[in-house]
C-alpha cells in the first residue's frame, strides 16, 4: 500500500506462541518473537532498543534522567504521544526516517486497523508535524483504513532517543515542548 512519498505501510503478522497478545512480556519459548496481535510499547521497545516499560503515556516522563529527550525527530528516537481522545494510553512509535524537516516515517504497531484487524504492525508509514509553530509539539499520522492522513493533530510529548541523557543537555520541562527553540537546538548538538 503505498502512501504519499512513496511510504509503504505494511501489515506483518507474528505468531502467537501462547502468550497474551499485547502483553509486556516476552515468550518464553521465544523471547525475540512478538505476539500476533501487538500493542505499541513492545513494539516500540523492540525496535528502538529503548527500553521502558509500561503505558505509552508514562514513557516521557520515565524516560527522564534515564535517556535523551528533545522536540526534534531522529532516525531510532521514540516519537511519544499524549493520550488525547479515546487514545487514553497515549503511543508510541519509532522514526524510521527523516523526510524533511516537517516529515518522518515511523515503525508503529496497534495503529491503523488492517484488513479489518487490529494489533497491526505498519512500516515506513507518514506522520507530519501539523503544529502551527513547527515544533513538532502535533502531529497527523498515515491510517490506512482512508488511504491517507487522518485529520486528527495528536499531541505529543516529545523525542525519546536512545542515548543516556547529556551532561550539558537542558532537559525539557515535564510538560513538553520548552519555550526556547535555539536552545534546544544548542542542546542537542553539545551533546555529541
Amino acid at each position: 500500500m503505498a502512501g504519499a512519498n512513496g511510504a509503504m505501510a505494511r501489515a506483518i503478522d507474528f505468531d502467537v506462541i501462547g502468550d497474551r497478545a499485547g502483553s509486556d512480556r516476552g515468550n518464553e519459548a521465544n523471547p525475540e518473537r512478538l505476539p500476533g496481535y501487538l500493542q505499541c510499547v513492545p513494539y516500540a521497545r523492540k525496535v528502538s532498543g529503548v527500553n521502558i516499560r509500561g503505558d505509552a503515556w508514562t514513557w516521557w516522563s520515565q524516560a527522564e534522567n534515564r535517556y535523551a529527550r528533545g522536540s526534534r525527530p531522529r532516525v531510532g528516537a521514540i516519537m511519544a504521544f499524549r493520550p488525547y481522545g479515546k487514545m487514553q494510553l497515549g503511543h508510541v512509535a519509532a522514526v524510521s526516517r527523516i523526510i524533511d524537516s516537517r516529515t518522518v516515517l515511523l515503525k508503529h504497531a496497534n495503529w491503523s486497523p488492517i484488513n479489518g484487524r487490529r494489533g497491526q504492525v505498519e512500516d515506513d508509514v507518514m506522520a507530519v508535524d501539523s503544529s502551527p509553530a513547527n515544533d513538532w509539539s502535533e502531529v497527523r499520522v498515515w491510517f490506512d483504513p482512508i488511504q491517507g492522513l487522518g485529520s486528527t493533530r495528536w499531541p505529543l510529548a516529545g523525542f525519546i532517543y536512545n542515548k543516556p541523557p547529556g551532561r550539558n543537555q537542558h532537559m525539557l520541562p515535564r510538560g513538553g515542548f520548552g519555550s526556547d527553540p535555539i536552545g534546544e537546538i544548542i542542546a542537542a548538538y553539545s551533546v555529541r
